[in-house]
């Protein structure tokens, strides 16, 4: 059973891992693999709406990704189209918002169109948002948002010597406003951050589970938020004041 509502992290992180793995164990194509990975994104939306969760954050394709074959980046994107085609009336009815975190650049004019009007039909929608991280990498983010801020602060005339604060800087990155990520949950095994949501994981927990992505459903879900809802989060002071 999940936990209380109380302890339900407001913003989960998911690294959808081993959508490659997935397909070899069967004898299928990569590409067959990212669309059963899809279909787990689909579960872990319904999951999320009953749980009451407030944002997932999807790391759907990395700024390191490109380094993928060419075949395989455009099997993904392709996807990604048609991932939105299908489902954005669905994911409009159920009053999920759709956010995209990322740069713009090398992004194809169809795949920008896509994301754009997914993210215009959903906007008034507050039942739960699903951020997802396309062309994202948080090194590269926090650079940019650095450099506007920067550019703002010429516009306005202000001191750059004056102290940044992390509100500040917070402003300009991709997710703003969204809140901090609580809960950051990996499949696949591996237990590393990959460039994704640092300075917004700062203080979130780090759950881990072996099971592939297309294998992920919604007791893996709850098992990652009950697990959640045994830790003690402090925030670097002390657990009783």
């Amino acid at each position: 059973m999940a936990s209380s509502k109380k302890k339900i992290p407001r913003h989960v992180a998911v690294i959808m891992d081993g959508n490659g793995r997935w397909a070899t164990s069967k004898g299928l194509s990569r590409s067959e693999g990212h669309r059963a990975g899809a279909d787990a994104i689909d579960r872990l939306m319904d999951s999320s709406l009953s749980l009451g969760l407030e944002v997932v954050s999807l790391y759907a394709f990395s700024t390191e990704n490109w380094k993928r074959p060419i075949t395989e980046i455009r099997s993904i994107f392709n996807l990604l189209v048609e991932f939105i085609d299908s489902r954005l009336d669905k994911i409009n009815a159920r009053g999920i918002r759709i956010l995209h975190s990322g740069s713009r650049k090398k992004l194809s004019s169809l795949v920008l169109s896509k994301i754009d009007h997914a993210a215009e039909i959903t906007r008034k929608n507050r039942k739960l948002t699903v951020n997802f991280c396309l062309n994202y990498g948080s090194q590269e983010e926090i650079l940019n948002a650095f450099s506007r801020l920067v550019e703002e602060r010429k516009k306005k005339s202000i001191s750059i010597q004056k102290p940044i604060s992390t509100k500040e800087l917070e402003k300009y990155l991709y997710t703003y406003p969204l809140p901090a990520v609580d809960l950051l949950i990996r499949t696949a095994g591996e237990r590393r951050l990959s460039n994704f949501l640092l300075w917004q994981s700062a203080y979130a927990e780090l759950f881990f589970t072996e099971n592939l992505w297309p294998d992920f459903g919604d007791k893996d879900l709850r098992e990652a938020l009950d697990w959640f809802g045994r830790r003690t989060r402090k925030f670097g002071g002390l657990e009783n004041g």
